[in-house]
Formats: structure tokens, sequence, C-alpha cells
């Protein structure tokens, strides 16, 4: 491999020159208390910090941008840490789903703006790893992404907790009346121990986890729990790997290729994935030029068993459990028949030199082949006359009764609505009918995690833990239950779902991969020309250029102006 040399450096187009321009540059620089030293002839790393006092998987990265920096200095680069948008699942809202694309834009423009040669992106928050790679697979800088590693486990009342899964949980026996405000108020305390991200196998893990399948973390970065003192390690590690990296030119179109897109999905159906993983790897591929399908994850979920025991499609265990098992690199080891294992990696090795080696210390956290916690059925995706673009369930955190099941709609168009309906202890309801709330997709309201419908308390008393319920937003990772979602095309855009109804029936058969509604194409002929399109959520700023210019969920929620083929490679920036 040919190595670079200083005067290759992309950074040397903005120090190097004897003229004015660079002479300004130099004494910026040296305003800032920088001498040539620090950066004559060195990798200049930007480090994609997103940092902020309110997100709480990233409370660490202050202190881990300088452990970064360290590791940079070790190397002999000059790290120069970049903030950017900081999107706390929890709090943003209506939801960061409406913000992923905001923030692969600020990834890409930061690197491709500033005097810089390769990065660390530094994530983990559901929405910042898919946000952090598209935008620099788009920038085409080298890069390592440091994930924000999963929190400790949740403990209350000698029981343990994982985030989000059981607050779910524990919120539906309060709603029934079994759980008293004491012990509620408790688990507040109990249940989100420590800096990091959710430690089920929610978004978070999952996306991190696929990071490191595509080969993009340092070998096991992903499964590091973000309080372990390996964390800090890793965190070094990136920054003087990123180093080499941009001498080595190794480049995200060297990284990514099509196999990497396929050990990626096959890891994600190993990990028994959150659901989230579709559309955000589609969209990450597509940027890469590699494009994945809604086929591709549905093939791969038939042939490729879930042994990944990760609550909540898991039985028992939290991501913590999962590092002390042998993390990634083992599952991955296990899976290894099911993935290309010539894909390189940002450490200049092959996945399956990464992964050789590696061993599995707890046969039940991370299960042989032979002996799944689901021989198939990660995800699933669904197409008929109500879904003709598809529709997402997730069969392993699903009841089995309901995977073949044909039952009446109960239609709501606004969440608001919805919740006073499932609070209604006389609404007409039983557990055999779909809820369902549409107008909540991309176009609707930015696709936020509402897919996971409460199960009416009318229900919840009788002892109904899960019922079909169909909408075209998301669900949270941490959810579970026999929920329909990214249901394409949206209602707002005029799917076939704005044309259903109260009463109309619904069968859904997921072995089949078939979902149904149960009318004539007559009748749905003249209620679509009776159909009004709703106002557009937003009239300016922006919401009005999401709304412009997002793709439908089985394109992965992008913008169409972002995408690989909309127009051709942006230039280096002028200098005069």
């Amino acid at each position: 491999m040919t190595r670079r040399t200083a005067s290759d450096l992309r950074s040397a187009r903005w120090f190097a020159p004897d003229d004015l321009r660079s002479f300004g540059h130099r004494s910026r620089l040296r305003q800032m208390g920088y001498a040539p030293e620090d950066w004559a002839g060195k990798p200049v790393i930007a480090v994609i910090n997103t940092w902020s006092d309110i997100n709480q998987c990233h409370a660490h990265f202050r202190q881990r941008a300088e452990d970064v920096k360290r590791g940079v200095l070790q190397a002999g680069g000059l790290p120069l840490e970049l903030p950017a948008m900081s999107l706390s699942e929890p709090i943003v809202k209506p939801t960061t789903m409406l913000y992923r694309n905001l923030l692969a834009m600020e990834c890409e423009e930061l690197l491709r703006s500033h005097p810089v040669d390769g990065a660390v992106l530094m994530g983990g928050c559901d929405k910042t790893t898919p946000g952090l790679v598209m935008g620099a697979i788009s920038a085409g800088l080298p890069f390592v992404f440091l994930p924000a590693g999963p929190m400790l486990r949740g403990h209350w009342r000698g029981q343990v907790l994982g985030s989000g899964s059981d607050a779910f949980k524990y919120w539906d026996e309060r709603r029934a009346g079994r759980l008293p405000e004491q012990a509620w108020a408790e688990m507040e305390s109990g249940i989100a121990r420590s800096h990091g991200t959710c430690m089920t196998m929610g978004t978070a893990a999952t996306m991190t986890g696929i990071a490191e399948a595509l080969g993009l973390t340092l070998p096991g970065a992903s499964s590091i729990p973000a309080a372990d003192a390996a964390h800090p390690r890793m965190s070094a590690a990136c920054g003087r790997r990123i180093v080499e990296m941009v001498w080595e030119d190794l480049v995200p179109s060297r990284v990514l290729g099509g196999d990497s897109f396929h050990n990626a999905v096959a890891c994600a159906m190993a990990m028994g994935c959150s659901t989230n993983a579709i559309i955000h790897l589609i969209a990450m591929s597509r940027r890469a030029g590699h494009a994945v399908t809604l086929d591709d994850f549905d093939a791969a979920s038939r042939k490729v068993p879930v042994i990944a025991n990760i609550r909540p499609s898991g039985e028992r265990w939290l991501m913590e459990d999962f590092f002390y098992a042998g993390g990634l690199p083992a599952m991955l080891q296990r899976l290894r028949a099911h993935l290309h294992i010539d894909a390189m990696t940002v450490n200049g090795h092959t996945l399956g030199e990464n992964i050789a080696g590696s061993e599995v210390f707890d046969d039940d956290v991370i299960r042989p082949l032979e002996r799944p916690i689901y021989a198939e059925g990660a995800l699933a995706v669904l197409r008929g006359n109500l879904a003709p673009d598809g529709v997402v369930i997730k069969p392993s955190a699903c009841a089995p009764h309901l995977l073949q099941h044909s039952g009446r709609a109960l239609v709501y168009d606004d969440y608001p609505a919805l919740k006073k309906a499932v609070e209604d202890p006389a609404l007409d309801i039983t557990a055999d009918d779909i809820l369902v709330l549409r107008y909540a997709g991309p176009l609707g309201a930015g696709m936020p995690e509402w897919g996971m419908l409460p199960i009416p308390t009318k229900l919840l008393k009788a002892g109904v833990t899960d019922m079909l319920r169909l909408s075209d937003a998301r669900m949270s990772g941490t959810s579970y239950g026999g929920c329909l979602l990214h249901c394409a095309p949206e209602a707002a855009a005029g799917g076939p779902l704005a044309l259903l109804r109260s009463g109309d029936r619904i069968t859904v058969d997921v072995p089949a991969r078939h979902i149904h509604l149960e009318l004539s194409d007559a009748e749905l002929a003249a209620r679509r020309a009776a159909w009004q399109p709703p106002p557009r959520r937003y009239e300016r700023g922006y919401g009005w250029l999401f709304g412009q210019h997002v793709l439908q969920a089985d394109q992965g929620c992008d913008f169409d102006f972002l995408e690989t083929g909309f127009g051709a490679a942006v230039a280096e920036p002028d200098i005069y």
C-alpha cells in the first residue's frame, strides 16, 4: 500500500501555501496558542462530538473527546474538536427522526468545510449513529466511529431492569392498577444508573452493532459499557487509528462494499435488532452506493437465527451481560458462515481477521447456531393491498398467536385521540381487534416512535398483554409486541392506509409475508376518489424542507437531494 505524504494532506491546502490566505489560516492557529510544530506536516483530525448537557447517552463524551485527542496526539496528528447536533432520543420532540438528516447534513458539511484530513465520529444515541455515518460517507474522508456504549443494568427491589422495555411493561401494570405509585417512583431512580445508551437491544445497541459489522468501528468497540475503563482506552485507540487511516488513505469507499452491508443485515438479524435498523441501514447503504432493500432484510430473517439472548427479543440478559459473554466479535464468530469475512474494516484488517479467535463465555447470552432464541424471524416484511411498499413486524417480540390473525380495525388519525380512547373503560374493543394509528409517518408527523400503541386499559385489566397494532409510525427498539410498523406508502402520502375505516377487516399472515384489507378494488377506488390529503404540518423552516424532500420508509427516509445518485459529487471548497 502506498502511503500518503505530508504534501498530499487535505489540510495542507489551508496551511502549506506561501500566500495571503494561508498566512491568515496559520496566524489564526497561532492566535489559539498553536505553533507550526502542532500542524506542519501532520494530519488534522476532526473529533465530531455530539455531547450536550441534555443527552444522557453522551454524558461522558466531554471526557471521551479528550481521550480521543490524546490518541491523535500520540500518533502524531492534530485533533480539533467540532461540536455537532446532539439528538437525545428521550428528550427531543416531536422525534429525533425528524432531525437525523439534519445531523447528517451538519456532519457532511463540517468535514467538507474545515481543514481536516479524517474524523472520529462520537455517537450512540439512536439517530446519532446513522446521522453521523450518513454524513461522513458523503463527505468521503477517512473516519472511525466511536460508540457511546450501553449504560449499566438497571436495578429495582432486587430485580434487574432493562431501559425502555421494563418501563413499558410496568407502565401497563400501573395503568391496570396493579403497581403502586411508590414502586413506580422508585423505578425512576433505578432504571438508568449511569451514562450510556439503552442497555437493552434497542435502536442504540442495534445501530452501534451494525456500525461494527460494517467495519466502521474498532473490533469490539460497540459492546463496551460506557462506564467501563475499557471505553476511554478504546477512545484513545480510535484517535491513534484515524491518524494511520489518513496516511493509508483508507476512505469510506475502500471500507464499505456490498459485502459490508450484507454483513450488517446478517448481524442485525442475529442480534434480534430494533425495527429501526431497517430505515437507518437502508439510508446508509444508499449513501454508500450499495443499496439494500426491505427484501434483503426479509431474506436474511429467514436464514439467520436470533442468537443474542438480549431483551426485548431475548428472555433475560442485557448489553452488559453481552459484553461479558464476548461481545459482538464473539457473536460474529458464531455467525461466520453467514458473513462475507473478507470485507475490509477501518483497522486495516478484514472482518474475518478481526473476529478470529473470539470466544463466547456464556452460551445462554450468545447462543450456538443450533440452539437459537428464534430459528428465524428477527424482522419480517409484509406486503399487500394495505401496504404495497411494505410494513414491518418483529415476530421475535410478538405473541405467537398473532402471527396469523384477522381482526376488525379501530382507526385513529392522531395520537391524542388514540390516547383518550384507550383510557375509556367503555371503548368498543376486543383483543381480536387491530388498533390503527395513521398520519404518523415521515410526512405526517416526522415518523415518531408512536407505533407501540398502548393496549386499552379495559383489555389490560382483563389480562390482555398483546394485540395487533398497525401504524405508519416507528416504535422504540426497546419496545415489543404485535406492532406492524413503517406502513408504506404512509397515509399522508396517499397510501392505502389513508383509505382504511374503523370496522374494516384486516388479515395478517406473517409466515406468508402478507397483509390484506378485506375490501374490493372498486371500494378502494371509490374511497380514493373521495380522499383529501391533510394540510402539511410545517409551512416554514427545517420542517418544511423535511416535508418537501423526505423519502418514504422503504427508501430509508433520507432526503432525495442527499442521496449519492442525486447529482455530481461536491468538489473541494474554494480557497481564495
